[in-house]
């Protein structure tokens, strides 16, 4: 059954997600301007997929099992390597890279017990910003370099360690705001169950 649907489109783009990860951390760990920005693309190619595999998992109904724990698991799996190795290359403070990881398994851990109790925490307009500007920010600071970006009229250089620095520090901020936010209504699911309606919950 399981290997029924790993052949899925879907399973298959999400499975590419994960084999992908060890020529990520190659070419980030050689570090040169050509395989950083090589390493930023796969990142990238990585999200984009993210993106394209929930798509077609709904529209082709294909929601499997297997793709509901495999798909956080590439996703989760990218991102924490990327921020390893991007501390191992002192482009990121390692200071957050913890915040950022502690509040992925916080929330994961959560969200985990939440649906054991068949409570389902919905995610949060922080959490989509939280993970939009970490993503970018991530893609930013593999490419690293200091690279000349056409407009049109004229040129300008573009220090995409610093963008990306910048990116990823905000998106800190909406991480613990998220963050939260997840606990917050976890509480308040927790006390709505405590006081039922009714005359005698009232």
């Amino acid at each position: 059954m399981l290997l029924k649907e790993l052949w899925t489109l879907p399973n298959m783009l999400t499975l590419g997600r994960i084999l992908i990860i060890p020529l990520f951390i190659w070419l980030t760990y050689k570090a040169d301007p050509l395989d950083s920005f090589l390493a930023a693309f796969l990142f990238t190619l990585a999200a984009v997929t993210d993106v394209i595999d929930g798509v077609l998992a709904r529209r082709m109904n294909l929601v499997t099992v297997l793709g509901k724990f495999l798909d956080p698991l590439a996703d989760k799996l990218i991102v924490m390597a990327a921020l390893v190795m991007l501390v191992r290359l002192g482009r990121v403070a390692a200071w957050v890279v913890i915040v950022l990881l502690a509040r992925e398994f916080l929330v994961t851990g959560l969200r985990t017990i939440a649906a054991s109790e068949g409570m389902v925490i919905a995610a949060g307009q922080e959490g989509k910003w939280k993970t939009s500007l970490q993503l970018t920010g991530i893609i930013a600071l593999c490419v690293h370099y200091t690279h000349p970006l056409d407009l049109i009229f004229w040129t300008v250089p573009v220090n995409y360690n610093a963008v990306g620095q910048v990116l990823l520090y905000v998106s800190v901020f909406f991480s613990v705001w998220s963050g939260v936010g997840y606990f917050r209504a976890f509480g308040q699911m927790l006390s709505r169950r405590g006081h039922p309606e009714g005359p005698e919950g009232a």
